[in-house]
């Protein structure tokens, strides 16, 4: 049956090598499953609540992966769309929780007319390839700064803005767990974002029982890891808090933009990457089924707000389970299936502490460096708008900051250069809204 279905035998591959690269694929992400709940707690979403809507979209997602368009790409709440929900939007900006989620809304709705009038190239072309690589450079930078700060390994210094903290039994344990997760990830062995997460949870379970003490970190206890229990029911209360009207306001439409744009380039991004890399391309050269694919991603982003999650996307890990010969969408599906016993295992999950999860951080904003590499630091006037939103993105707290100096610089350097031919219409305008947007602030 599963032959059938997914024509494994025309693909050059078999439903147990599908299934084996499924659980690669799953070993690789299913960091999100704790992650993802801690970043969303900081916007006021409960650890249970935001577990129970990270599996249930995933789960969906990757089950609409692998079961419409065909693709071993798995589906979850996207890493740095998270940070801007909750850093950027909701701690930074004040965005009422219900209003952020009516944002995440209506930036899917513009995705899925995006992916189903298929306009991906005009998109492509309106915002230049170095402005791109750079803005998921700095939200890689920005995702770093988070863990590093999660952890209070960075604290405030009045004399130098920023500081290192002084070596506390939670610091020492948090540079530990990173060492270890770095070399795991260095020597590439399977999972190892979720080894260094139970691992470090494991090396903070004596800190205020044997030794150091952990009050400083929420929730205030001197015991960094507390047990709750290991089973309980999903938590349903994250359902469908979503403003829809409020997020029309004319003064969220710049994070509706910028979730949306976040939202489109990471998806499209990770499906050129990973089809690339899997040669898993049609006859005209482009990822097999990517308006498939776009359209699932677009619908995953959408629903995710009634689930109570920022948006989900595509995951560059997906490369782990193609890399072990996975072709077709069973590896998807049997990712969803793994997902789906996280619904009733929040307590245990809940072990977890914040320096345990910030190894695993620090380890995305590695990944996430990579299209640093074709960025063109020699021609300044595409180098120096590229570098000013990579960097204004962490050092602001803000991917929104980021983007909009971005804009802005490179309509400025290519005008400067007399190079506004490679300024398009659609550039124009972005860098109007971005002119907005700062005087409105």
């Amino acid at each position: 049956m599963l032959e059938r279905l997914f024509d494994t035998a025309r693909q050059g591959t078999s439903p147990r090598r599908e299934i084996i690269a499924g659980i690669s694929t799953f070993l690789a992400a299913m960091y999100i499953i704790v992650v993802n709940p801690t970043i969303l707690s900081a916007a006021g979403i409960s650890f249970s609540a935001a577990l129970t809507a990270t599996v249930l979209i995933s789960a969906f997602g990757s089950l609409a992966m692998g079961l419409y368009a065909k693709n071993p790409i798995l589906v979850a709440p996207g890493m740095g769309i998270n940070a801007l929900f909750t850093y950027t939007m909701v701690l930074g900006a004040g965005v009422p929780l219900p209003v952020a989620l009516g944002c995440v809304f209506w930036s899917g709705v513009l995705f899925v007319v995006l992916a189903v009038l298929n306009v991906r190239q005009y998109v492509i072309d309106a915002i230049p390839a170095s402005l791109r690589h750079a803005i998921a450079c700095g939200i890689g930078l920005f995702i770093t700064v988070i863990g590093l700060v999660n952890a209070k390994f960075l604290v405030g210094n009045p004399a130098t803005v920023i500081g290192l903290a002084h070596m506390s039994a939670p610091v020492i344990t948090f540079l530990i767990g990173l060492a270890i997760t770095a070399a795991l990830v260095a020597r590439r062995v399977p999972g190892a974002l979720i080894i260094g997460i139970i691992t470090t949870t494991l090396l903070a379970s004596p800190i205020g029982r044997l030794w150091g003490d952990g009050s400083a970190y929420p929730p205030g206890l001197s015991t960094l890891v507390n047990f709750n229990g290991i089973f309980a029911w999903p938590d349903f209360s994250g359902l469908f808090q979503v403003d829809l009207l409020g997020a029309l306001n004319v003064a969220y439409w710049p994070f509706i933009f910028v979730i949306l744009f976040t939202a489109f380039f990471d998806a499209l991004s990770t499906f050129m990457g990973v089809c690339q890399a899997g040669n898993l391309l049609d006859e005209k050269g482009e990822p097999r089924n990517i308006k498939k694919s776009m359209v699932v991603d677009a619908f995953s982003a959408l629903i995710s707000a009634p689930l109570g999650t920022s948006p989900a996307n595509a995951y560059v890990e997906s490369a782990a389970g193609i890399s072990q010969g996975g072709r077709t969408g069973l590896v998807a599906v049997t990712c969803a299936l793994l997902f789906l016993p996280f619904l009733f295992l929040s307590p245990l999950l809940s072990l977890v502490p914040a320096i345990a999860t910030a190894p695993a951080l620090i380890m995305v904003g590695v990944f996430m460096l990579a299209p640093i590499r074709h960025i063109d630091w020699v021609e300044l006037d595409d180098a120096i708008p590229a570098f000013l939103a990579m960097v204004l993105i962490p050092l602001t707290y803000s991917i929104t900051h980021g983007v909009v100096f971005g804009f802005l610089a490179f309509v400025v350097c290519k005008t400067a250069v007399g190079k506004t031919d490679e300024i398009r219409p659609t550039m124009w305008v972005l860098a109007a809204l971005s002119l907005l947007l700062l005087f409105q602030e």
